[in-house]
């Protein structure tokens, strides 16, 4: 791995490169591709601030449990916000804007008892703010399911980091316990994701597949990213350099 002097006889390892960011307004929906963003403690600005919220108070996603509940077909629309906008505007299959969210979304769904919900005291995050993944590990499930379209929007990262050649995949588990600095940020890497059925799920122009999560048991127990906290809110964008500290 490159490496460079951090002072005071430290050695600093820069293990990758940001290569995109994405952001997901409404959880469980298709994110918006970013150049830059604020990051702070609770993660990117606006990521996961809204979700499709039931009558009993579950929080629509691609599981069922004890907060959420599995509400297939949020991942073929999109969200975004445009410009500086309170609330993200949400898409429809099709790519367009839908006028009022919650009443599409109730057609859509077949369920007169959902909204479209801001965070509250109830956090929307499945487990932490901030998920990292490299090219080594997403060029890998491509290499053990080739028949299947694969790309970073199955697995909704924040980050894709682009590793240098011969990074062996799955990297990101070599870096739990660490801290590294990603552009004006300061993160520490935890842990991996848990996988469920929604690596599967078909969203736009990616088919419904039962072998990517298949794969990612069989190799690695259903494990795969980089979970991080926010050490020291700052700013990141594409290019910014990922230095393990």
């Amino acid at each position: 791995m490159p490496s460079t002097s951090g002072g005071a006889g430290s050695l600093l390892r820069v293990i990758g490169v940001v290569e995109r960011i994405w952001r997901y307004p409404v959880k469980s929906t298709g994110g918006e591709p970013l150049h830059q963003v604020d990051v702070d403690a609770r993660g990117l600005r606006g990521d996961r601030l809204f979700a499709v919220r039931d009558a009993e108070g579950k929080f629509g996603s691609g599981k069922n449990t004890r907060r959420f509940r599995r509400m297939p077909g949020l991942l073929e629309l999109r969200s975004r916000y445009l410009d500086d906008a309170d609330e993200p505007e949400l898409l429809d299959p099709r790519g367009a804007v839908v006028a009022d969210p919650t009443a599409y979304l109730r057609g859509y769904l077949g369920r007169d008892d959902v909204e479209v919900a801001r965070e509250a005291a109830v956090s929307h995050f499945d487990q932490l703010p901030l998920s990292v993944l490299t090219t080594a590990t997403l060029d890998w499930v491509r290499s053990v399911v080739p028949e299947v379209p694969v790309d970073e929007r199955r697995f909704r990262p924040n980050l894709l980091v682009r590793t240098p050649p011969g990074t062996p995949p799955f990297a990101e588990d070599e870096w739990f316990g660490s801290k590294a600095r990603i552009g004006g940020l300061c993160v520490e890497f935890v842990r991996s994701s848990e996988r469920c059925a929604m690596v599967n799920d078909a969203q736009r122009d990616l088919p419904r597949s039962a072998q990517v999560l298949r794969a990612i048991a069989k190799a690695h127990d259903t494990r795969l990213d980089a979970l991080a906290t926010v050490a020291t809110p700052g700013s990141v964008q594409v290019g910014d350099g990922v230095v393990l500290l």
